[in-house]
C-alpha cells in the first residue's frame, strides 16, 4: 500500500501449513494405535461432512445450533452491551458468519463496529464471507486469517478498539479437559484490559434429550460419524467398510460428556497404505470419534478461573439448553 492510500477493507492471511497431510498421518497413526482407539472431530468436516453436520442442525432433535441461534437473534444487544461495546469481532471458525451477524448488527447499532476478523480453516469460505459482509455492513473492515487455529491461534491479528473473541457452536466442549484449559488459557494471554472472550457451551440436561441429539431417528448422525472412515480411505489409502460398523452415543453422566464412537460389527483388518498400516478391530471393539462435554454455570466458571479467566456474563435461551458467556482477565 502507497504512503497516504486508503486501507484495503479485506485483507485475508493465508497461513496454511504446508504439512498438513503430514500432522493428519502421525495423528491418525497414533489414535488407530492407541488402546483404546480414537481419531480427532475435525477429520468429520471434508465437503460432505459439512453437509450432513448441516442437516443435523435442522433435525428436531438437535437443539443446540437453534438455541444458540436464538439468543444471539435475542440478546445480541446486551452481550455488546456487557463486553464494553468492542470496536473488534474476531470469531475462531467462523464459516459463512450466519449466526455472527447478529453481533455485527448489534455492534453497529451500538455505533462500535469498527474490524471484524473471521479465523478459519477454508480460504474460499473466508473470502466469499468477507465479501458479502463488506456490502452488508459499509465501512467494515476485515483482516481475515486462513489457518488451523488450534496452532496458530496467536496470528490472530488486533484489530483495536477492544475485541470480542467469539468461539460459537460448542466446539469447546469436544476437547478433554487438560486440552480446554489450555486452548483458554492461550487465549486469555492474546486478551488485552477491556477484551471479552464469547464462548458457546451446551448444558447439562436430561440423558434421553442428549443421547437422542446425537443419535437421531433418521440416522444422519450415524452417517456423519461414519463419514470419517471415507475420509481416511480418500487422504491416507485406507479401505474402511461403513457398513461393519455401527454408530454408538451415549451420555456419560460422571464425566458430564457425550461419547461419540464407531463399533466394530465383526473381527476385521483395516489396510491403511498411505500409513503403511494395517489394523485390526476386533468384534464389539470400539473407536471415539468425538466428545461433547456439557456444563453447568458453576462447572463452566470453574473451567474460567482454571484457565486464568474471570466470569463476566452468562446468557440462556429461554429454554435453558444453552449458554453462551462472557469472560475477561
Amino acid at each position: 500500500m502507497t504512503p497516504g492510500a486508503a486501507a484495503e477493507p479485506i485483507e485475508i492471511d493465508v497461513r496454511l501449513r504446508a504439512d498438513g497431510g503430514v500432522a493428519m498421518a502421525r495423528e491418525v497413526r497414533l489414535g488407530l494405535t492407541a488402546k483404546p482407539k480414537q481419531l480427532s472431530p475435525k477429520y468429520f468436516y471434508d465437503e460432505r461432512g459439512s453437509q450432513l453436520f448441516e442437516q443435523i442442525t435442522e433435525l428436531d432433535e438437535y437443539y443446540p445450533t437453534r438455541a444458540e441461534r436464538q439468543i444471539l437473534a435475542q440478546r445480541s444487544g446486551e452481550i455488546v452491551a456487557a463486553a464494553g461495546e468492542p470496536g473488534t469481532l474476531v470469531e475462531l471458525g467462523s464459516g459463512s458468519a450466519a449466526k455472527t451477524r447478529h453481533l455485527l448488527t448489534a455492534m453497529r447499532e451500538a455505533g462500535c463496529l469498527s474490524t471484524y476478523v473471521p479465523v478459519d480453516i477454508s480460504e474460499e469460505i473466508t473470502h466469499e464471507t468477507a465479501e458479502s459482509l463488506v456490502e452488508e455492513y459499509p465501512g467494515l473492515t476485515i483482516r481475515g486469517l486462513v489457518c488451523d487455529f488450534e496452532h496458530d491461534l496467536e496470528r490472530i491479528p488486533n484489530g483495536g478498539g477492544g475485541r470480542l473473541v467469539a468461539f460459537l457452536g460448542g466446539t469447546i466442549g469436544n476437547l478433554f479437559p487438560d486440552a480446554r484449559r489450555d486452548f483458554l488459557a492461550r487465549i486469555g494471554a492474546l486478551l488485552e484490559p477491556g477484551d471479552r472472550i464469547l464462548l458457546g457451551t451446551d448444558l447439562v440436561k436430561e440423558t434421553e434429550r442428549l443421547e437422542a441429539a446425537y443419535d437421531d431417528a433418521d440416522g444422519v448422525t450415524a452417517e456423519f460419524n461414519k463419514n470419517v472412515l471415507l475420509v481416511l480411505n480418500r487422504e491416507l489409502g485406507g479401505d474402511f467398510d461403513p457398513d461393519r460398523f455401527e454408530h454408538v452415543a451415549r451420555y456419560d453422566a460422571e464425566a458430564a460428556r457425550m461419547d461419540i464412537r464407531l463399533r466394530s460389527l465383526e473381527d476385521q483388518l483395516v489396510r491403511l497404505d498411505g500409513l503403511d498400516l494395517t489394523v485390526r478391530f476386533g468384534a464389539g471393539e470400539e473407536m471415539r470419534t468425538e466428545i461433547s462435554s456439557k456444563f453447568t454455570r458453576e462447572r463452566l466458571e470453574a473451567v474460567y478461573e482454571e484457565a486464568g479467566l474471570r466470569p463476566d456474563g452468562w446468557f440462556t435461551d429461554p429454554a435453558g439448553d444453552y449458554a453462551l458467556s462472557l469472560a475477561s482477565v
